[in-house]
């Protein structure tokens, strides 16, 4: 099997990220002025099994928005790069994670059939500088450019930091069943994704 790794760029007059994407492993480098989104980076990496290396600046003297939606678009563009014409993947995955008082359901279908349902409350809007909105805003970016499917749902939570962490987590490990190698091409009737 060849190697699943990806580098992308992108430079805007808003953001510059970097990211080395390793579907099969390696050390997790994340670097963003936006320290809880961060955190949330390492929890999806870290249950996704993924390596990475991840640099990123940007306007965040106006607002986070910036930053973790183009870090989204990156990533999902890094994802799909891995992958390459012919991906050899499980295809899907899910995953129920429980963080305290949060339970966060997610179902993903890495088929290159981008859609995103986020049926989320935060019970509260923001921690430190960061608002609990642009968690969907990351989501949305990413699976555009992946070409996922990803149902994301909000079970309970009276904690927002720990639903946001639940999501992350139950993402990454939905992604680790869904882009686990496989000795064929991902399962479709039609035969090709």
């Amino acid at each position: 099997m060849e190697t699943r790794v990806a580098t992308i760029e992108r430079k805007t007059k808003e953001t510059e990220i970097k990211v080395t994407l390793n579907l099969d492993g390696g050390e997790i480098k994340i670097q963003t002025p936006a320290g809880f989104f961060g955190h949330m980076l390492t929890a999806l990496t870290t249950y996704a099994g993924w390596g990475i290396t991840l640099e990123s600046t940007g306007d965040t003297h106006v607002d986070q928005h910036h930053i973790v939606e183009d870090t989204g678009l990156v990533i999902g563009d890094a994802l799909a790069s891995c992958l390459g014409d012919n991906p050899s993947h499980v295809r899907y995955g899910s995953a129920l994670i429980p963080m305290d008082d949060a339970l966060a359901e997610v179902a993903l279908d890495a088929g290159r059939r981008p859609f995103l349902v986020f049926d989320v409350e935060f019970p509260q809007e923001r921690t430190g500088d960061f608002e609990f909105c642009l968690v969907e805003e990351f989501f949305r970016a990413l699976i555009s450019r992946a070409g996922w499917t990803l149902h994301i749902t909000g079970r309970r939570g009276k904690n927002s930091h720990h639903l946001s962490e639940a999501i992350f987590k139950a993402v990454g490990l939905a992604a680790k069943v869904a882009l686990a190698k496989s000795t064929t091409s991902a399962i479709s009737t039609k035969g090709v994704l």
